[in-house]
């Protein structure tokens, strides 16, 4: 009888231990298929830490940087190597962007995670409001800090640089000046007297001339030569000065 009890209690200590090396070693078989998926986490570690050591370098001023999010459904191979993190072909440090990331194992893979970079500058602002037509002048002009990402068209730094030029269009308080807003005040008018300045190695020769078109500085327009009526190409240089190359 004693034996009889010894023998059921060795069956159910046998079938407790059974049940609990079934348990566990399910429990680790459920566990191993995570273990064949890259972290995404790591990816976007991986691109962001990329981004943050690159993008100071491309850029004055204060920078901030956003990565998206991955999708969730995504299933890759868990890479031994360290991953790696480079820029496609186009794509820009500022604004929008994409930045990739790759297993280098044989066999790797590699992903582009979409990211924006936000980059803070001085640009000129109108400190008051400019009228179409008008010159404009350094005073009316002043630095800010814009999201130079928001101004894919161009800015101004510096007031210097915009002193003379005429408005092209209305520009009201505190909006980014581009060089759309902006052009070169024309220095000579169709049917002006200038000076033609006729340049071949160390001679300079200068003589009059009248002016076919408008121009502004760098403009290539067309004058005549007085007395030989000789029509030649030539380069705005200054107010009523035009440069030829003999």
């Amino acid at each position: 009888m004693t034996g009889h009890i010894m023998n059921q209690s060795n069956f159910l200590r046998f079938f407790i231990l059974l049940a609990l090396a079934t348990l566990y070693g399910g429990s680790v078989r459920a566990g191993q298929p995570a273990t064949m998926w890259q972290d995404r986490a790591a990816i976007r570690t991986t691109a962001e830490s990329y981004l943050r050591a690159t993008v100071p370098g491309q850029h004055e001023g204060r920078t901030e940087i956003r990565l998206g999010q991955l999708d969730p459904r995504l299933r890759l191979k868990a890479c031994q190597s360290p991953l790696e993190s480079f820029m496609p072909s186009g794509s820009r440090m500022i604004g929008n962007t994409t930045v990739g990331v790759r297993c280098p194992d044989p066999g790797g893979w590699s992903i582009y995670v979409s990211a924006r970079i936000d980059v803070f500058g001085q640009v000129l602002v109108a400190r008051q409001p400019v009228a179409r037509g008008s010159m404009a002048r350094a005073s009316d002009f002043e630095r800010a800090e814009r999201n130079l990402a928001d101004l894919p068209y161009g800015y101004y730094t510096d007031p210097a640089t915009v002193e003379g030029m005429i408005a092209r269009r209305p520009i009201s308080t505190a909006s980014v000046v581009t060089p759309q807003m902006l052009q070169a005040p024309r220095l000579i008018r169709r049917g002006d007297q200038v000076v033609i300045v006729a340049r071949s190695g160390k001679l300079t020769i200068r003589s009059s001339g009248k002016a076919l078109a408008d121009g502004r500085s760098g403009d290539t327009v067309r004058v005549e030569a007085a007395g030989s009526r000789r029509i030649v190409d030539g380069i705005v240089v200054s107010r009523g000065v035009v440069k030829v190359t003999l």
